[in-house]
């Protein structure tokens, strides 16, 4: 099974950590940084990637946490 990415989204009271294709938010922050060191821990956790997004909703960085080549290609 697949595993699912965390993505740190502006939300309408704050910033909310939403797991990749769910519709709900499992837990929202007053700040981006605390919803970022949720997300993170999330992402180590399950191996997977952090799309952190800005005030725009456009991805503004990524981080990856799960089964990187060795070495990296590039």
């Amino acid at each position: 099974m697949p595993t699912k990415s965390q993505h740190v989204v502006p939300g309408k009271n704050g910033w909310r950590v939403i797991r990749s294709g769910s519709s709900r938010a499992s837990s929202t922050h007053d700040t981006q940084d605390e919803a970022i060191k949720v997300a993170r821990a999330k992402a180590q956790s399950s191996r997977s990637e952090l799309y952190i997004h800005g005030k725009d909703g456009r991805i503004r960085e990524r981080n990856s946490y799960g089964k990187d080549p060795m070495p990296p290609k590039g």
